[in-house]
């Protein structure tokens, strides 16, 4: 069946994921994820903040994901996705600086970017790994696509899909997502205790 087929190919996409840090290596799913939750589960300490940027369906992702992680982690959490403020900076700035402005005015040093690009090459996406390196902030990156699309090596880990799919590239990315959350808030016990999982 269709249905069966696509649902086994988007487990063996989803399972395939590989993560590389800023130096290229490869790095243990488990580890990664573990040390993006742990950089999640500091930030309220530190007085800090996570951003979540994307386009089209990666915005709702990055949408969605602000709201998760700020009212179920408990961790600040922002995603620039007011229509008024997109419109504005696209309009005076270019669309290429539509997330960039906002990282610049409301980043600081310690903050956390997780920028998601299906494509790893969108402009603006891009920018704003650039201006939140430069403001001193770290980057985790989610793309898909091609191996050495450009947003791959711009994170102190990068998190790949290998497809060129859409659909299976952002549910990837969503599954992603909601793993970090889920172990964030103890919600996926079958892990254990969530501090061995990031320490």
């Amino acid at each position: 069946m269709a249905a069966l087929g696509y649902f086994d190919r988007m487990r063996d996409t989803v399972g395939g994921v590989q993560v590389s840090d800023a130096a290229g290596a490869p790095v243990d799913l488990d580890s990664a994820i573990g040390r993006l939750v742990g950089r999640f589960a500091a930030l309220p300490a530190a007085g800090a903040k996570a951003v979540i940027v994307g386009n089209g369906g990666s915005a709702a992702i990055a949408s969605h994901f602000a709201t998760d992680f700020s009212k179920n982690g408990k961790v600040p959490t922002l995603a620039f996705s007011d229509a008024a403020l997109l419109t504005c900076i696209s309009n005076d700035l270019g669309y290429e600086n539509v997330y960039a402005r906002p990282i610049e005015l409301f980043g600081k040093p310690g903050d956390l970017l997780l920028a998601i690009s299906s494509s790893g090459s969108s402009a603006n996406i891009l920018t704003a790994a650039r201006a939140a390196l430069d403001g001193g902030m770290e980057v985790v990156t989610m793309s898909g696509f091609r191996p050495d699309n450009p947003l791959r090596s711009m994170g102190a880990l990068n998190f790949y899909i290998n497809s060129d799919s859409y659909g299976f590239v952002e549910c990837s990315h969503f599954m992603l997502c909601h793993l970090a959350i889920d172990l964030l808030t103890g919600a996926w016990p079958e892990h254990g205790d969530r501090d061995s999982e990031t320490a």
